[in-house]
């Protein structure tokens, strides 16, 4: 096969189709690590609203809120990422015939979560250079074992309903 027909072939575009939303979700991760998304800059903004709708709030219980809201957007996120880096690594996979559906699979969960390991190590660097951000190894222990947790379900889940598949 020419270098011409790979470019435009539907095998081409189904690998695009299958990696453009881990690209667009990453660049969702790297958008809200600016200053903008800082717990300073959404605290006040979520204070001001919530104030608005229910009046009365206690601050204290408000900084716990919002603490655990910020880091229930970590394990979203991440988990989020780490299933869209799956999907991707899977169509890639897919194109090799030899490797079984379960050793494609673990492959495929390996290099997501390492993907994503990495994406919150880099996400957690660049913070650390924005003044009012904090980057923390923490924060890239969360979202790797939110990742892991993801992906874990998703193996199980994906184990129940593979051999189905292969079945018909």
């Amino acid at each position: 096969m020419s270098n011409r027909e790979l470019q435009s072939s539907p095998a081409r575009r189904s690998l695009l189709r299958a990696w453009w939303p881990a690209a667009v979700w990453i660049g969702l991760i790297s958008m809200e690590s600016t200053d903008t998304f800082s717990s300073r800059n959404t605290g006040s903004l979520l204070y001001w609203l919530l104030t608005r709708v229910f009046e009365k709030i206690d601050l204290y219980s408000f900084l716990i809120f919002h603490f655990y809201l910020r880091k229930t957007g970590h394990v979203v996120g991440y988990g989020m990422l780490a299933l869209l880096l799956l999907r991707g690594w899977r169509a890639t996979f897919d194109r090799v015939q030899e490797w079984s559906g379960r050793i494609m699979l673990e492959r495929a969960m390996l290099l997501a979560w390492i993907g994503t390991v990495f994406v919150a190590s880099l996400d957690e660097w660049h913070q650390s250079f924005i003044p009012s951000r904090t980057g923390t190894v923490h924060d890239v222990i969360l979202d790797s074992i939110a990742g892991l947790v993801f992906l874990l379900v998703a193996y199980f889940w994906l184990r129940r309903v593979l051999p189905a598949a292969q079945e018909a």
